[in-house]
């Protein structure tokens, strides 16, 4: 049995997968596949391992429905058709909760870094301007006691809720379809509607999934009505917000300032206004990037390929009603 994987991925997941006697191929080039090389690197394969922003759509699906298992490198599923997958009976995998704490860890480390402007602050450094201290210019805002307002309260919204009111005890609102009764019970977090979030929030983290429904859903309309003094960081998806609305809001101080692990589009151009502005930092999407988290990751993707070269049911499906069919 052999296994396309479409970066090259920490070696302990290979070794996992090489033990139960999978062929395992890398791309290796730094460069994105083409729809037609992937297919044609799948035509050879029993499964397939994708990291990266490769959409794998209809037509994709149905020229490699022959795949035993697509497994994700990561959470999101935005980029594969999952409902052409389920048709077609391909289980679709991906690597859920092991990210939880290195993503809210990100969105902390955004929150603090823009709290206190602090990459603009390191760029006067290098720019030769720390030369006189002047009281009253470069001051950044605090944040005990302030109101998180978080946008999609799984696994990752619920952690960073957590130390965020350990500490700097802050108030927790969330954003959700659904009740999330264990965070309302540990962290007296209230569930508020869209609007209301906007408008309470000091901080509003994003957490949710991109979706139709979340696509643009932080645009010139939604930052118009958060606090002048607000903070807007988003680790999920570029897709949820307006790039183009959230470098108005910050050119005209509609909102004090945002922290973005991921971009819109993603990546981001080195011309991009936000680089240089002096309320924004942007990281180059590496909310997952720590050793340990990619070594729990890469075995949860060889744990599904595995299991589907051996006939049994994933462990981490994205669709699981295919075995219930």
């Amino acid at each position: 049995m052999k296994v396309f994987v479409t970066r090259r991925i920490t070696h302990a997941g290979v070794q996992l997968m090489e033990k139960k006697g999978i062929i395992v191929t890398q791309w290796l080039e730094k460069r994105e596949l083409e729809e037609d090389e992937l297919i044609a690197h799948c035509k050879q394969h029993d499964a397939l391992v994708i990291a990266g922003p490769a959409k794998l759509g209809t037509y994709f699906l149905n020229q490699c429905r022959h795949l035993k298992v697509i497994a994700i490198h990561g959470v999101g599923y935005d980029h594969v058709d999952i409902a052409e997958a389920t048709r077609l009976n391909i289980p679709v995998g991906n690597t859920p909760g092991v990210v939880n704490n290195s993503t809210a860890d990100t969105a902390f480390l955004l929150m603090l870094a823009v709290s206190k402007k602090a990459v603009y602050n390191h760029k006067r450094i290098l720019n030769g301007e720390w030369n006189f201290f002047d009281p009253a210019v470069n001051l950044g805002v605090e944040l005990k006691g302030k109101t998180l307002g978080v946008f999609g309260l799984g696994g990752i919204g619920t952690e960073l809720a957590r130390m965020c009111s350990a500490a700097y005890d802050m108030k927790i609102i969330y954003c959700n379809r659904n009740i999330n009764k264990k965070a309302e019970e540990d962290l007296a977090a209230v569930k508020v509607s869209f609007d209301d979030l906007l408008v309470q929030s000091d901080v509003i983290s994003v957490h949710s999934i991109l979706s139709d429904e979340t696509r643009e859903v932080f645009n010139r309309e939604a930052f118009l009505k958060m606090k002048p003094s607000s903070i807007f960081i988003n680790t999920a998806r570029g897709g949820i917000h307006n790039e183009a609305d959230l470098i108005e809001a910050l050119g005209k101080r509609t909102i004090w300032g945002a922290g973005l692990d991921v971009t819109n589009p993603e990546p981001m151009r080195p011309d991009n206004p936000l680089l240089n502005m002096e309320y924004a930092t942007i990281l180059p999407h590496i909310g997952t990037s720590t050793e340990e988290t990619r070594l729990k990751m890469v075995t949860r993707i060889a744990e599904n390929v595995i299991a589907a070269m051996e006939g049994t049911p994933i462990p981490y499906p994205v669709n699981p009603e295919i075995y219930s069919r």
